[in-house]
């Protein structure tokens, strides 16, 4: 499997246990809240047009990445979520809702990503597009994740992200430099533990 690294001429190759399976590239395109459909989605808090992804991983190289992402809510628990917790320390977002059947087959491995990256000092929070608080409640007994999400159903999440790199499929996972920066996405579901663990781990390890 192939990482491009966004904005760079090299790429370089990340070996994963994945069998005979194959992920396909692509390039990650920088837009505009202002002219990019899903923002204007995400402040009429609509739900439509999330399609799923293809597996593609995309990886940004540092002078590339833009201005840290700054982003807050609430999650499932009533407690407050806020970015600037984050500084210093990778940070795993992933988009996702309960209905969803990818991000109920990824679930497991997001928090076995989250259990084998502690080390690290990397942060997992979900950002769940449609759910209210008791959901995702329910889906986090279900299937054991441990790590919280923001309910955003209002977008403002969302949308913190959108000049960036919009979420154009639900599950999409960004994981976040230690200056706050995206750094790479996974566009759809997870397909193996070590690409995420992986990538968190590279990323922790950028000097």
């Amino acid at each position: 499997m192939g990482l491009e690294r966004f904005g760079s001429s090299r790429s370089r190759r990340v070996h994963v246990a994945l069998g005979a399976a194959a992920l396909s590239l692509s390039l990650l395109t920088l837009s505009a809240c202002a002219s990019d459909p899903l923002a204007e989605q995400y402040r009429a808090g609509s739900g439509k047009n999330y399609i799923a992804g293809d597996g593609s991983i995309t990886e940004i190289v540092p002078e590339n990445r833009g201005e840290p992402v700054i982003f807050s809510g609430i999650d499932q628990s009533g407690r407050a979520i806020d970015s600037s917790s984050f500084a210093g320390n990778v940070t795993v977002v992933n988009f996702w809702y309960a209905g969803c059947a990818p991000c109920r087959q990824e679930a497991p491995l997001l928090e076995r990503a989250a259990e084998s990256t502690s080390a690290t000092g990397a942060h997992f929070v979900g950002i769940n597009v449609r759910d209210q608080a008791e959901t995702v409640a329910t889906f986090n007994e279900e299937f054991g994740v441990t790590y919280p999400s923001i309910i955003d159903t209002e977008g403002g999440a969302q949308l913190a992200f959108s000049t960036n790199v919009p979420p154009n499929a639900v599950p999409t996972t960004l994981v976040l430099d230690r200056q706050g920066r995206v750094a790479a996405r996974i566009l759809g579901a997870l397909a193996d533990v070590s690409i995420l663990t992986t990538l968190v781990t590279d990323i922790a390890n950028e000097k």
